[in-house]
This record gives C-alpha cells, structure tokens and sequence, in this order.
C-alpha cells in the first residue's frame, strides 16, 4: 500500500529544542526512507533537528500540494497549528504524542514506526473534523479573517474587566451578554477550552456548534449547542473592545462596533487513526473516567 503514501512529511513540535523531539523525526525519518519513501519536512522542523540531506525542507504551502500523508510529531498544539495550515491542501494527517494530553495525536511514541507502518500497509481509520471560519467586520469593510479546528473566543484580553457583546444566530437576536467573553466551538474543540468553562462534550461525527459563555454576568446564560450551518454574529457593545483567538492564538483586535462572524466551513481536516483507535476510548483514558480515587 506504499503506493498511497509514496511523499511523506514530518512536522516537528514546535518551539522546542528537546533532543528527544529530534531523535523520533530522525528515527522516523529513516524507518520511511527504508520502505523507499521520499521525506520532507517543514522549515521550523529542520530547525530543531538539524541539517540533513537526506530530506527536503518545504513549506506547508509546498507540503500540501506535494505530499500523500503528513505526520505531526507533537502535542496537540502542534496538530492545531498543521490542521490550520494544510486543512484547505485536503492532506490526511497522523499524530504522534509528543505531548502532554493527546487528544488529536493518538498514535503513542513509543509504538511510533510500528504504528505508522500499520497506517502505510492501509490499515487504518480515515476520520473528517470540522473546521470553522472567522471574520471580523467594521461597518462594510472585511478587516480580517481566520480558522480554527477547536474553537473560536472572543475575550476580553489582558484587562481586568469584562466585556459586553450582542449574540445573533442566523440573523436573529439572542441575549446580549458582559462577560470574561464567549467560546465558539466545533466538536473536536468541545473537548478543549470549552470543556474547562463547563461546555457538552460532541461526538466528532456530529456537525453542531457549541456555544459556551465564558463566566457570565448571570448564572443563567448556559452553554449552547447549534445547528452545523448556523451562523453567529458577536457584535461588540459596551465600553471596552475584545481580542479574537483562533485555537489559542491571537488572530485579532475587535473594537467597539466591530462585528465578529463565526461560520462552519466548507473545509475539513482528515485524521489517519490506527485501526483499533476508539474515540470513547481516548475519553476515558484522557478524562480518567472510571479510574478509582487513590486512598490514603
């Protein structure tokens, strides 16, 4: 089945100078090479583990366009930040935990090249996750926009105080809201950030949007669940502006009067899992659901 998968690319953990990082793209490397695979990885991965002639450094542009499988070696973070950047190329990815949680990356490193070789000898399970897509208007003008495969959030920054904003979902008046901000989530990302503030946990096969106010003014405000091809408007009231994140990172500033735009995009992100890959299996063992309470 190698024939699928003839260009592989490794994509590294980010910011990270661990040798432990660069042993495994280097040992992964070469358990690719040796089935006769070409191998390339990013620029800020070949950062971390060095020169070597042996694999072509290529952008994720380059990547997208000329590669069969990527394979993110990281944590979740790091997966985010490939899914963001190679989810509109269509290219099937592979996680390997290189992190802490592990939610998206669930081949284990230490099962690594027997893993990876079960998924190019085509025994595995393809998945879809749904991404969303944000835009910040001013009056008429589009001023910016963005993707997440977690969520959205408006928040109110670094101040100290809340913010006020008016909810529309397809076009019709919801409640208007002071808060710490609002979580906007796909169902991959109602295991994140949204899960903390007291959100539902989604099936990934379900195509809903979660909205989970974050500490609000009133007990009352809970958290709700969408329609996949609702559309959702924040438009920012009040005293103060807020900041938009897109999976964490900060996308943008949005003043008083800006409106914020949340839709479900035409666009999909496809996980590789391994053949025996549960996902009611990840959340008990991520969430450590039926484990006993340790006694003193």
């Amino acid at each position: 089945m190698d024939d699928e998968f003839r260009i592989v690319a490794l994509i590294g953990k980010y910011y990270s100078t661990s040798p432990e990082v660069a042993a495994a793209v280097a040992r992964l490397a070469a358990f690719l090479r040796g089935r006769g695979l070409e191998v390339w990885i990013d620029p800020r991965t070949a950062e971390v583990i060095g020169p070597d002639a042996t694999l072509r450094v290529a952008t994720f542009d380059e990547i997208g366009e000329g590669v069969d499988l990527a394979i993110v070696l990281g944590g979740d973070g790091t997966m985010l930040t490939a899914a963001r950047a190679l989810g509109l190329h269509h290219l099937p990815l592979v996680g390997v935990n290189q992190g802490r949680l592990g939610f998206l990356t669930d081949v284990p490193h230490d099962q690594m090249c027997e893993r990876v070789g079960e998924i190019l000898d085509g025994r595995y399970l393809r998945e879809r996750r749904s991404l969303l897509e944000v835009e910040l208007w001013r009056g008429e003008q589009h001023v910016s926009s963005g993707m997440a495969l977690n969520d959205i959030v408006l928040s109110r920054g670094e101040i100290g105080r809340m913010i006020e904003f008016r909810l529309s979902v397809d076009g019709e008046y919801l409640y208007s809201l002071r808060s710490d901000g609002i979580i906007i989530a796909t169902p991959t990302g109602s295991t994140a950030y949204a899960l903390s503030a007291n959100g539902p946990i989604l099936h990934p096969r379900l195509a809903g949007i979660v909205l989970v106010p974050l500490c609000p003014h009133a007990l009352t405000y809970r958290p709700l669940a969408l329609a996949h091809d609702s559309v959702v408007e924040l438009e920012v009231i009040g005293t103060r502006g807020g900041v938009v994140h897109c999976d964490g990172q900060t996308l943008f500033e949005a003043r008083i009067g800006d409106v914020v735009r949340v839709v479900r995009s035409q666009q999909a992100v496809t996980f590789l899992h391994p053949e025996d890959y549960s996902y009611f299996n990840v959340l008990r063992e991520k969430l450590h659901w039926s484990t006993l309470p340790h006694l003193s």
